[in-house]
């Protein structure tokens, strides 16, 4: 087993993309039957999109050994996340950073990786002068839920929103 001192992360660049999208693909997989399909398909081909946000965010990746075991797309303060639902953008505050969609090989899973691209989303935070970070996940995602917690996220149900009946996203925030 990997130590976390053995996982690298950097920004990714062109060479990364299909590495990347194997993990996203392999990493929200499980999450498929929790979504109703009409919203499940948009929203795995928004997952897959790399090059569509590659304009307004940084792909950042995790690495083993060489080998991408995770990546994040990571949003500088002032530019805004969309998502797949009725074309939702994040509004955040211009102020602040954000980041979506972190995905992490479930073969990686317990290394260290979730932890290690959101710290490094941090840094980039603090670095670009943002006063908070901020994030959207669901009540499925339950261990990354927990991670964020631990890592000091706080809820902003300000900027919860919901793409359907069925699904509420809800936001968190780091204060910097």
């Amino acid at each position: 087993m990997a130590r976390m001192s053995e996982i690298q992360v950097r920004v990714g660049d062109d060479a990364d993309m299909e590495a990347a999208r194997s993990v996203l693909q392999a990493a929200y997989a499980e999450y498929s039957k929790s979504f109703p399909e009409e919203s499940w398909t948009p929203y795995l081909a928004d997952i897959l999109d790399l090059e569509g946000r590659a304009d307004v965010s940084n792909l950042l990746i995790a690495q083993n050994h060489g080998q991408v075991v995770g990546c994040v797309s990571y949003y500088p303060p002032g530019s805004k996340a969309s998502y797949p639902s009725d074309s939702f953008t994040a509004h955040w505050p211009d102020e602040w950073a954000s980041f979506r969609l972190l995905a992490v090989d479930p073969a990686a899973r317990g290394l260290g990786v979730g932890r290690r691209l959101t710290e490094l989303c941090i840094e980039r935070a603090r670095g670009a002068g943002a006063t908070a970070v901020g994030l959207h996940t669901t009540d499925v995602m339950e261990v990354a839920r927990a991670m964020y917690e631990r890592m000091g996220f706080e809820r902003a149900p300000t900027y919860d929103f919901h793409p359907s009946d069925e699904i509420a996203v809800e936001a968190y925030r780091l204060t910097l």
